[in-house]
C-alpha cells in the first residue's frame, strides 16, 4: 500500500491552492486601498483641527461722552478700562457739552453717555428717549444734588445765611467790583444746566450771576475766599470731593416741587435730588450687543464715585489713575458687568 495522492486528489488540492492564491491577489489591493483611505481621513481631520477659525468681524469702536465735570469723566474712564481690557473693545472718549451730546447720540456719532442729571434734561428725555432716538440704559447708581453753597464760617457768624431769606437780606455781603451794588453769585460752566438767574429773579434777590467758566474756576474762587475767610456764594453739587476738603453749607431755598418746575421761566425753588442715568444710541444694541449690555449693567454707588473724586482732589491723581485705582479695588463690583 503506498501513501501517494491519487490523480483526483492531486487535482483537487491544486484547485484549492489556486483559489486561495487568487483570493489573496484580490484582497491585497483592497487592504492597500483601505490603508490609504484611512491615512487620508486622518490627515483631513488633523488639518481641520489646525485650520484657523472663520475670521470674526472686528468689534466696533465705542465712543463715550465725557462732560465738563470730573464725575462724568471718571465714569467713562472706568468703562473704557473694562471694555478694552476685559472685553476687547476699542474705546474713545469724546469731550462734549452736555446739551450737544443728545443729537450726537441720536445720530450714532456717540455710543453712550453715562451721567445725565434728569432735572436739567426733562425736555431732552421727552425729545430723544421717549421717541426712541436714544435708549435709557438705566441708573448709574449715583445720586446727585445741585445746591447753592456758602462756607460754614459764614453760618457760624450768622445762622440766617443758611436760608435764602438770610441771603436776600444780606446780599451786600457778596458785592464785588464786577457786580457793583449787587451781590455776586458764582455760577458754573455756562454749558451746565442751571436755573440760578431765574431763581434769583423770581425770589427778587439783589444778586448777579457771574459764570465761573468751569468747575476748576469755581474751586479756585472757593480756595481764595476760604483762605481769606471771605464771603462767597456759589453754585455747586454733590457728589464731589470738595466737601471733604471744606466745610460747606447748602443754602435752603424754597422746597422743590414738580409744579415749581412746570414752567422753566417761573422756577423759584430748590434743585431736586437727581438719580443719575445713562443713555445710548438706539442702534448700539445691534451694533455692539456685548458693550450695550455692559453699559446697562454698569452701576455703582455715590460712595464709589466720591472715592475716585477724592483720589483726584486729595492725592493729585489723574482721572485715569483714579479710575484704575477704583477698578483695582473693586473687582467684586465690576465683574458682574462683564459680558463674554
Amino acid at each position: 500500500m503506498g501513501s501517494g495522492l491519487t490523480a483526483a486528489q492531486l487535482k483537487l488540492t491544486i484547485s484549492i491552492s489556486t483559489q486561495n492564491f487568487n483570493k489573496e491577489k484580490i484582497m491585497r489591493p483592497n487592504k492597500v486601498l483601505w490603508s490609504v483611505l484611512s491615512w487620508l481621513t486622518l490627515a483631513a481631520l488633523v488639518l481641520a483641527g489646525c485650520a484657523p477659525a472663520a475670521t470674526q468681524a472686528p468689534k466696533p469702536e465705542i465712543k463715550l461722552a465725557a462732560n465738563a465735570w470730573d464725575g462724568s469723566r471718571v465714569n467713562v474712564a472706568v468703562a473704557k478700562i473694562l471694555l478694552e481690557r476685559e472685553m476687547g473693545y476699542t474705546v474713545s472718549i469724546v469731550d462734549i457739552d452736555e446739551n450737544a451730546q443728545f443729537p450726537a447720540l441720536a445720530s450714532g456719532d456717540l455710543s453712550a453717555t453715562l451721567e445725565i442729571w434728569p432735572s436739567g434734561h426733562a425736555k431732552d428725555y421727552d425729545e430723544y428717549v421717549k421717541t426712541g432716538k436714544l435708549e435709557d440704559l438705566g441708573p448709574l447708581g449715583v445720586v446727585g444734588k445741585i445746591s447753592w453753597y456758602i462756607p460754614k464760617y459764614m453760618v457760624d457768624q450768622d445762622p440766617t445765611l443758611a436760608t435764602w431769606e438770610g441771603i436776600k437780606a444780606n446780599a451786600a455781603l457778596f458785592q464785588t467790583a464786577e457786580t457793583g451794588d449787587k451781590g455776586q453769585f458764582i455760577g458754573g460752566d455756562p454749558s451746565f444746566v442751571q436755573y440760578d438767574e431765574t431763581i434769583i429773579k423770581n425770589l427778587d434777590m439783589n444778586l448777579q450771576v457771574v459764570f465761573a467758566g468751569s468747575e476748576q474756576a469755581i474751586l479756585s474762587a472757593l480756595d481764595a475766599a476760604y483762605g481769606r475767610q471771605e464771603p462767597i456764594l456759589f453754585y455747586f453739587w454733590t457728589p464731589h470731593a470738595i466737601h471733604a476738603k471744606y466745610d460747606l453749607v447748602p443754602v435752603a431755598l424754597p422746597e422743590y416741587s414738580e409744579a415749581c418746575y412746570a414752567d422753566p421761566a417761573a422756577i423759584a425753588c430748590d434743585y431736586p435730588p437727581d438719580v443719575l442715568y445713562k443713555a445710548g444710541w438706539a442702534g448700539l444694541k445691534d451694533a455692539a450687543p456685548q458693550a450695550y449690555q455692559f453699559l446697562k449693567n454698569m452701576n455703582y454707588t455715590t460712595a464709589d464715585q466720591i472715592f475716585m473724586l477724592d483720589q483726584i482732589a486729595s492725592q493729585g491723581k489723574s482721572v485715569e489713575e483714579a479710575a484704575q485705582a477704583w477698578v483695582d479695588a473693586n473687582q467684586s463690583v465690576w465683574e458682574k458687568w462683564i459680558v463674554k
